[in-house]
C-alpha cells in the first residue's frame, strides 16, 4: 500500500554540480519506491557531479533543464544541499522563479542541509518553522524563518532537515506531503 502513496504523481528534483549525493540519492530512491516519477533537473543538459562532503562523487544524467520545465508539471520539489549546489542555484533566476513558484501554487517542497538557501533567495521562508545545516541559522533567522534545531520540520507542506543523519525522517515526511497534495499554507 506504501509502495502506491505516490502513484500518478511526478517529483522534481532541483540540483546543480556540488550537490550532497546522498541527499538526493535516498530521497531519490525512497519516492520512486512509494510510485513517483522523478525527474533531475538542472542548469545545464548532460551530467551534474555528486560530492561527498568534500569529496568528489558520482555524476548523474539529467532528465530537463531548468529552461525546459514548469512547476505546474510537477506536484512536489526536493531541494538536497551540498555547500556548492544550491549557492549555484541561487543565483539563477530561472532555477528560483521555479522554487517560488511551488510555493505559488501552494505544491509541498522538501529541502535538506544547505538546500535552503535557494528557499531563502526565492523568499518564501519569512514566517515559516525550518530548520537547515547550522551555517544557515543565521541567513534563515534573517530571511524571517523561525529556525529549530530538530530532525526534521515540516510547516504547511514545506518539509525541512539538517543532515544526511536525518535523511530516513525527511524522506518519509517528504512522502507523506506529496501525497497530500496540495497545501492552503504553502503561499509566497
Amino acid at each position: 500500500m506504501a509502495k502506491q502513496k505516490l502513484q500518478g504523481k511526478t517529483i522534481a528534483f532541483l540540483a546543480t554540480d556540488g550537490f550532497e549525493q546522498v541527499e538526493l540519492t535516498k530521497p531519490w530512491d525512497a519516492i520512486k519506491e512509494a510510485g513517483a516519477e522523478v525527474h533531475l533537473i538542472s542548469l545545464k543538459s548532460g551530467k551534474i557531479q555528486g560530492v561527498h562532503h568534500d569529496e568528489k562523487g558520482d555524476q548523474f544524467s539529467v532528465d530537463k533543464t531548468i529552461d525546459e520545465v514548469s512547476a505546474e508539471n510537477y506536484e512536489g520539489l526536493v531541494l538536497p544541499g551540498g555547500v556548492f549546489n544550491p549557492d549555484a542555484l541561487r543565483m539563477n533566476e530561472t532555477a528560483v522563479d521555479f522554487v517560488r513558484d511551488f510555493f505559488k501554487q501552494g505544491k509541498p517542497v522538501a529541502a535538506i542541509c544547505h538546500g535552503p538557501w535557494t528557499l531563502i533567495e526565492a523568499d518564501v521562508v519569512e514566517g515559516r518553522r525550518v530548520t537547515s545545516w547550522p551555517s544557515l541559522k543565521t541567513d534563515l533567522k534573517n530571511a524571517g524563518a523561525e529556525w529549530v534545531d530538530e530532525e526534521c520540520v515540516c510547516d504547511q507542506g514545506l518539509v525541512t532537515s539538517r543532515n544526511p543523519d536525518d535523511l530516513p525522517a525527511f524522506c518519509k515526511k517528504a512522502i507523506e506531503e506529496f501525497a497530500e497534495g496540495k497545501h492552503a499554507g504553502q503561499t509566497v
